[in-house]
């Protein structure tokens, strides 16, 4: 069993942080690219088939910049060429972009999750951080999917420690997003990502972030009120009501075999992990030539251990002996075990005999503990 992501690489406005493999949506070879797309499935079904697809997720980009003739063509594309059924289906929603006709393919195809990409209520700071909608956006496209569609499984994406954002405006962000009631909230902090807009100011001095000790409070702030309105944390940046996690994003976390279609995507199959080309005439070409791939590795036994924990120790619940054991056929802590030893004894991780998991201090300091994870050749 495996899940599939597909990318779509439009915009039709970069926003200062990103640094996903994203276009300018103006002029684009949009249908041929979806063809390729489509393509591409063919190609890899042939060299890895698989039985049962159980999640879509279609990200980006902006997956909802395409018009719905254009959803509908990849939409039944995926469904005449993939095997899957009534699994999980995420499209990713840039607040403003739905109407009444994309959301009528939703319906039609069986999309059934929704991810918005809201990042902040203060319309000061959607500007300042490059996005095209308001916070009015939101609303709207939320009261257009309740009243047209049974989607309820919705949710969106939010920032913090962005340039400017004061305690308040995140406080009023957090009331804003909880007032919605939705079943599950993404929360990311801005990362300088090089070749980004913010990259190049930051370089120069020219960026002004909150401090340490307030992005700090941010998550902490944010967490305790998520709790206080029944969403627990259920990985480092996501939480959920019961039932309403995503997935997709589990398949990621579980370290589990998922197709990488488009350009620019990255895939895990057969312990191979790949990566597309990513420039989209560069991607078209390739998969005219039959092979999207630019780079592949086949994992040796010690990467898949540490990817293992890398992956798993992102989900609050963690990763139990039984699951390693059943993997490689060898206990966690004949491999782990003096690093397990040291990181419980640090405060750092958490050992209850049955799995290993991050403490709240080890949360906050998550990539010192996946460093000790490396195992030395």
């Amino acid at each position: 069993m495996t899940s599939v992501y597909i990318h779509i690489p439009f915009c039709e406005q970069i926003c200062f942080y990103c640094d996903f493999n994203k276009v300018f949506l103006e002029d684009q070879p949009v249908d041929i690219y979806i063809e390729s797309v489509l393509k591409e499935i063919k190609q890899r079904l042939i060299q890895f088939p698989t039985n049962e697809v159980e999640t879509l997720y279609i990200g980006g980009g902006t997956p909802t910049s395409l018009t719905s003739h254009q959803l509908d063509r990849l939409f039944s594309g995926l469904l005449e060429l993939l095997p899957y059924k009534d699994g999980e289906w995420t499209v990713e929603v840039n607040p403003g972009d739905l109407d009444l006709e994309k959301i009528s393919v939703f319906n039609h195809y069986g999309v059934n999750r929704l991810s918005l990409g809201v990042q902040t209520f203060d319309n000061h700071l959607l500007k300042k951080i490059g996005r095209k909608h308001s916070s009015q956006d939101v609303y709207d496209t939320l009261n257009l999917i309740d009243k047209y569609s049974d989607i309820d499984n919705i949710t969106i994406d939010l920032m913090y420690a962005l340039p400017h954002q004061t305690t308040e405006s995140w406080s009023d962000t957090l009331n804003k997003a909880l007032d919605l009631g939705l079943p599950h909230i993404a929360m990311y902090s801005l990362i300088l990502e090089n070749k980004t807009r913010f990259a190049n100011l930051a370089r120069k001095g020219k960026l002004h972030r909150p401090n340490e000790e307030t992005e700090v409070w941010m998550f902490e702030e944010a967490k305790r009120r998520f709790e206080e309105n029944g969403m627990y944390q259920y990985e480092l940046s996501n939480f959920s009501k019961p039932g309403y996690e995503s997935q997709h994003n589990l398949m990621y976390w579980n370290n589990e075999n998922y197709y990488g279609l488009g350009a620019g995507a990255s895939g895990y199959l057969g312990n191979i992990r790949y990566t597309n080309h990513g420039p989209i005439q560069h991607y078209l070409e390739h998969v005219a030539d039959g092979e999207a791939t630019i780079f592949s590795e086949l994992l040796t036994e010690k990467e898949q251990m540490e990817e293992q924990l890398f992956l798993g120790l992102r989900k609050i619940s963690g990763v139990t002996y039984q699951s390693f054991k059943e993997r490689f056929g060898i206990e966690m802590s004949d491999i782990y075990g003096e690093v397990i030893y040291q990181l419980v004894r640090r405060g750092l991780l958490r050992d209850n005999g049955k799995s290993i998991a991050l403490t709240e201090q080890g949360i906050l300091l998550g990539n010192e503990v996946f460093q000790e994870f490396l195992i030395d050749e």
